[in-house]
């Protein structure tokens, strides 16, 4: 822990350094005032733009932040935890005083391609500028339109609450020297038409890689480990490796069979839970059958890391006693749905023998599901969806450890063994 916490420290001192040599140099300024973006009744936007943009904001999730459970949308206050504090998200709504009302679409994509703020502020990178600037310019001005023609609302920015020395921003110099890498996205020639909207769309207004890869202690990632999987900081859920077939690699997925489960958040190979199932709600259900295909395509052309067969069934490691408490519980609360030989019943109810999301090497995605239940998401093509309850009030730690590592195990499959203090780690984060 010592050890871990002097790295910090030094890599906190290491950004001063860089904080304080480009602060004059890489400091962005104020934007010249221009003329005021004009307003929904008296705007020049087509309704096409205006519809467009609808459809690009939906594809980057911008409701999802900005917009409170049940609040007007795209007002913002929604409060974002992170390790370092509680982010606020800001108004987006076209109010004068509270929103991005005086905002121009120059100023617009100069915060979308730079993340620099309308008045020189470095935004912190919780806003997914890291992958917005990929977007072009022609979809920012239709972003852009469309929050324009949105109803305003006058609701003012709550002010962030972030621990020292994160509260200092300019500190996000060095972060942005460390970790970001400013461009629109660039096509391809060697690749399909298909492939490029695809990349255009998970790698940009997607921000796919923002919860699919690993984030280090200052919140910044690898390029070079895109997509492999990584802890969603503060959410305690898993989003796996989208490039390794132990994991929730789609090597051997059809097409078919992705688009499914980003669009209507079933298919016959998987189910999305958690976090993902708010993204296909909110964002992806929304996409047309060519967008979803296209990311399919994209998506099932990364490149596959680990040519190595998988692990062996770990059931004789697991204690007898334990083994049969799992079977009980299993038979008891689970077979009715997934089958006595965890065969499912796919879409509806997934399939746990082979299930890789089941196997993988952290196992907190199968505890949270037996603890927290859940549902995929109401989508136009499934409207009704099946759900899975929770067992927190009838299953003790010992018990649902037990479950969990009997389907961990069970039916060749080859993850390992799950304890009662996992368990009760994840049990504390139970809403009261």
């Amino acid at each position: 822990m010592m050890r871990k916490s002097l790295q910090i420290l030094l890599a906190l001192f290491v950004l001063a350094l860089l904080a304080v040599a480009a602060v004059y140099l890489l400091r962005p300024g104020h934007m010249p005032n221009q003329k005021k973006a004009p307003r929904s009744g008296e705007t020049s936007a087509s309704t096409q733009l205006i519809t467009k943009g609808e459809y690009l904001a939906r594809a980057g999730d911008c409701v999802a932040c900005h917009t409170v459970p049940n609040g007007p949308i795209f007002a913002g206050g929604r409060a974002m935890a992170t390790p370092f504090g509680n982010l606020y998200v800001p108004n987006i709504t076209p109010d004068d005083d509270t929103g991005i009302g005086l905002w121009t679409p120059d100023e617009f994509y100069r915060m979308m391609h730079t993340g620099v703020s309308r008045d020189g502020t470095l935004l912190y990178p919780a806003m997914p500028f890291a992958s917005y600037t990929q977007v072009t310019r022609a979809d920012s001005d239709a972003i852009f339109a469309y929050l324009m023609s949105v109803t305003p609302v006058r609701q003012t920015n709550r002010a962030h609450e972030l621990r020292f020395p994160f509260n200092n921003r300019e500190l996000l110099i060095g972060w942005r020297t460390l970790y970001f890498k400013q461009g629109e996205f660039q096509p391809d020639p060697a690749q399909s038409a298909e492939w490029n909207r695809g990349a255009y769309l998970v790698r940009g207004l997607g921000h796919c890689a923002m919860c699919h890869t690993a984030v280090n202690a200052l919140g910044g990632s690898s390029e070079s480990k895109a997509f492999e999987g990584g802890m969603i900081p503060n959410q305690n859920w898993y989003a796996p490796s989208l490039t390794s077939n132990r994991e929730a690699g789609l090597g051997d997925w059809k097409i078919s069979e992705i688009s499914d489960l980003l669009q209507v958040g079933v298919s016959h190979r998987g189910t999305v839970y958690g976090p993902m199932a708010e993204v296909v709600y909110n964002s992806l259900q929304y996409m047309t059958d060519e967008d979803t295909k296209a990311m399919a395509v994209y998506l099932k052309a990364l490149p596959q890391k680990d040519d190595a067969p998988p692990p062996t069934s770990q059931a004789r490691l697991v204690d007898p006693a334990v083994m049969e408490t799992g079977r009980k519980v299993y038979v008891a609360q689970c077979a009715m749905c997934h089958g006595a030989e965890g065969k499912g019943q796919p879409p509806s109810f997934p399939i746990l023998a082979g299930n890789r999301s089941i196997t993988m090497v952290t196992p907190v995605n199968p505890i949270r599901m037996v603890l927290n239940g859940g549902y995929p998401p109401g989508t136009y093509k499934n409207p009704r969806p099946h759900g899975m309850p929770p067992f927190s009030h009838i299953l003790n730690d010992d018990e649902v450890a037990a479950v969990v590592t009997y389907i961990r195990v069970a039916w060749g499959n080859s993850g390992t063994p799950v304890n009662a203090a996992q368990v009760s780690d994840l049990r504390k984060l139970l809403p009261e």
